[in-house]
């Protein structure tokens, strides 16, 4: 029995335990929270609580089709000019790929996006890289394809 403690506790700290059998960190699941969130206002078809998720900085990163976007604000009018109903927005669905934590303030995340609309559905893939600023975790780089 003791063996067996002794192998399981080497195999964990080693991570080559499958990740289901792991259990997730207090810090990622604030950022499975976060994005369960973001996913919630974007179908409220709330452009505002969505951007919630991001740092509210000008040093904020998003990289998207047209290339590379810095600031709170400009990304906030991007989506707003880009998503300007509810039409446009559609219904957003994520599917985490990989939620890694880099060091104690950072957190890598890949994940597939969806959006099931009238105006055509759409799909892509993103990462994010979060930050933990005073205590929350906030994306400040997003690259959306």
């Amino acid at each position: 029995m003791i063996m067996k403690k002794i192998i399981i506790s080497l195999l964990i700290v080693l991570g080559v335990m499958p990740a289901a059998l792991r259990a997730q960190s207090a810090d990622e699941k604030a950022i499975r929270a976060l994005l369960a969130e973001q996913t919630a206002a974007w179908n409220r078809g709330s452009i505002e609580d969505f951007m919630k998720g991001y740092w509210e900085s000008d040093s904020l990163m998003f990289v998207g089709k047209n290339g590379v976007t810095y600031g709170y604000l400009q990304t906030l009018n991007n989506y707003k000019k880009g998503y300007s109903n509810a039409d446009q927005m559609g219904i957003l669905t994520f599917t985490l790929l990989k939620v890694e934590r880099l060091s104690p303030e950072y957190f890598f995340v890949v994940g597939k996006w969806a959006l099931q609309r009238k105006a055509g559905d759409m799909s892509g893939h993103y990462n994010l890289l979060l930050r933990k600023i005073k205590g929350k975790w906030v994306i400040v780089v997003d690259h959306s394809s």
